[in-house]
């Protein structure tokens, strides 16, 4: 670290600055180089204009005097003193430090690079880490995706090219914090790594890995610059991390770990490369998740998803567990990436879900809507039910719905159809989406579309106004690949949408579904609109049916009735009451569908069907069938074969006398 305090009546780096102009009105010049979609600016630093002597030799050979830390460094270029020579004191170190801390303190109120160099040259003091800083924020700040949005007003600035002057000349001289934090705001702000100063900075970074000089967080901040300027094929990597597999992962602070995490997830940990690295990091960070702040709860299952280490579950359910008591203290991205992640490795956590029930409602107008969707994603996938997140987010909805996009409405409201909830608001809700779908209908991609209708359809709520525009074979063909087919489940939803109309919309006289486009079983492999039994549950029904009908050709499994529904068992009944033979198809009076409903057909901890077995066992009884639940949560009560054939008769046969077989 090295500091200069300059003295005197013009004490301040605008003198400096203001200087250089009196001394002669040039300005050093760079030029942008365009690779890819990225601008790489060169600061051809040997290519001054010829007074260019002159004006640094003012700037550089005026006396002032300064005090220094170790390494030697101002950013005036005067004179100094190495750490420890006459005139460093304890006092001067301390006060030094307190205006480094305000400095820092400053730096994060400034908004714009204007904002920055305003705070810089106000300063007397100024070391090689503040400027560093000062860098970083203006990368920072006047970046958006990856692309500056003024770069004349950062390169044409006199304290910026002072700044840099002095790195590329005092490399040597340069705190190693400095110099990767340098690289990291010039890397940010694309300047071109073959100009002099990106050379001399990356040479001295090399020099000091050699020298095994550098902590896990200046090598990661190397790192990572060295991946976003050559990619992953970088030979200076690997002495790098080399120098990061010598520490001791026990000795790593959390925030170490983190940085660790971040690099390999950049690039260096792609194909399995680094992964036993991985694998010690992950048992190390499972002690040492409860000294994890938000901000590295999230960094850290963030690294997880993108290096898809699917075996770290045990740390993902630490750090979830870990994430309830910070819930308030998330920021809407930070919160988001721990969601994602959740979503991701399929993990849901009783705790966790309870924190989000107290916070969602009091801040759910004021999230991010990206941030609210994912929670109905991730609420939608592990099928978690909660009436105060839902409840929520439905009054929400009504007052925000405008500034959403159509994804956004699609995720937001599909989870209600999917587990089958219709909150105290539903009508105001679907009054606003029937109106956004007026006037927005066009702008949906048509799968998301269909998602959307199909998830009303689960809830009763008919969208007879759209139907036609879904049938017609201009919408349908939107729905289609490059190579004209259309997706087996979209079909799935299509037929559904089709029978839903025919069975509970008799009113409807508009254009039906061509025939070509229905399928015959909406059991579509990978996204089904019908649950698979649980096969353990079956077969302890199947055994009792058996006892209780005497045989087993008097019930049929798996059968796939006419109306594109499988039937998990159809017991067939003639007129009088009697069972028939499975295999009958005369004298049939009534079926019988049995329903048997295991835990994945309930939205989780409830005993609320999901939407699509919802929907099927109401269009089951409006076919005419005589429709038998058996739920896990009833069935699994039943200890011994007697209970068993007992209940099942109850079920099956409510108001006939059993006989004993």
């Amino acid at each position: 670290m090295a500091l200069m305090n300059i003295r005197g009546s013009h004490s301040n780096i605008s003198f400096i600055i203001n200087a250089c102009r009196r001394a002669a009105n040039v300005s050093i010049p760079f030029r942008c180089i365009k690779k890819g979609k990225r601008f790489l600016h060169n600061f051809p630093y040997s290519y001054y204009t010829p007074k260019k002597d002159c004006i640094f030799a003012y700037l550089f050979c005026r006396k002032y005097h300064a005090v220094i830390l170790n390494p030697p460094y101002s950013i005036a270029g005067c004179s100094v003193r190495h750490h420890g020579d006459n005139g460093t004191t304890n006092n001067s170190i301390t006060k030094q430090k307190a205006v480094e801390n305000k400095f820092f303190s400053d730096l994060r109120y400034a908004h714009s690079c204007t904002q920055v160099f305003k705070l810089l040259s106000s300063l007397e003091v100024l070391t090689d880490t503040m400027a560093a800083a000062a860098l970083l924020r203006v990368a920072q700040v006047e970046t958006k995706d990856s692309i500056l949005t003024s770069p004349s007003d950062i390169f044409d600035n006199m304290i910026f090219k002072a700044i840099c002057l002095q790195f590329e000349q005092e490399s040597k001289k340069l705190s190693t914090a400095a110099i990767v934090n340098a690289l990291k705001a010039f890397v940010q702000l694309r300047v071109d790594p073959w100009s002099t100063l990106m050379v001399r900075l990356l040479s001295e970074s090399q020099e000091r890995v050699d020298k095994g000089e550098m902590n896990i967080q200046n090598l990661c901040i190397l790192g990572r610059c060295l991946l976003e300027i050559e990619g992953p094929e970088c030979a200076m990597l690997k002495p790098v991390m080399d120098q990061v597999i010598q520490k001791k992962i026990n000795d790593w602070t959390p925030e170490e770990i983190s940085m660790v995490y971040g690099l390999l997830q950049a690039g260096l940990g792609e194909k399995g490369q680094y992964q036993d690295l991985l694998n010690q990091m992950h048992e190390v960070t499972v002690f040492k998740a409860s000294q994890m702040n938000p901000a590295l709860i999230s960094s850290v299952l963030t690294s997880l998803v993108e290096l898809k280490q699917t075996q770290a579950i045990p740390l993902v359910i630490r750090l979830c567990k870990n994430s309830v008591r910070y819930m308030p203290h998330f920021t809407d991205e930070e919160l988001m990436n721990v969601i994602v992640a959740l979503t991701n490795f399929g993990h849901s956590d009783k705790y966790f879900t309870e924190a989000l029930e107290r916070h969602i409602p009091r801040m759910v107008f004021t999230m991010s809507p990206e941030l609210v969707s994912r929670i109905m994603g991730y609420c939608s996938k592990r099928l978690i039910l909660s009436k105060p997140i839902f409840d929520a987010v439905a009054e929400s909805f009504v007052y925000n719905s405008e500034k959403l996009t159509t994804l956004q409405i699609a995720q937001q409201i599909i989870p209600f159809g999917k587990l089958n909830y219709l909150p105290p608001n539903a009508a105001s809700m679907f009054r606003r989406l029937e109106k956004i779908l007026s006037s927005r209908f066009s702008q949906f991609q048509p799968q998301i579309l269909l998602k959307l209708l199909h998830s009303c359809l689960l809830l009763e709520r008919f969208p007879v106004n759209f139907v036609a525009k879904i049938f017609s074979p201009y919408f349908i063909q939107q729905l289609q690949d490059q190579s004209g087919n259309v997706d087996k489940f979209v079909l799935c939803q299509l037929t559904q949408l089709y029978l839903t109309v025919m069975l509970e919309c008799p009113f409807y006289e508009g254009p039906r579904l061509l025939p070509k486009y229905r399928v015959k079983s909406l059991s579509a492999s990978g996204h089904s609109l019908e649950t698979m039994v649980d096969d353990h549950l079956y077969n302890r029904v199947k055994s009792g049916l058996i006892d209780l009908l005497g045989a087993r050709m008097y019930f049929a499994s798996h059968v796939l009735s006419p109306y594109c529904y499988t039937l998990d068992v159809e017991i067939k009944l003639d007129e009088e009451g009697f069972v028939l033979a499975a295999s009958s198809h005369e004298e049939v009076h009534k079926r019988i569908a049995l329903c048997i409903d295991g835990q994945k057909r309930f939205c989780c901890n409830t005993h609320i069907l999901i939407g699509k077995e919802s929907i099927k066992q109401r269009h089951l009884r409006l076919l005419g069938y005589g429709v038998v639940q058996i739920p896990y949560y009833e069935f699994d009560n039943l200890s011994n074969k007697e209970e068993i054939v007992e209940y099942l008769h109850k079920k099956v046969f409510p108001h006939t006398y059993r006989l004993n077989w």
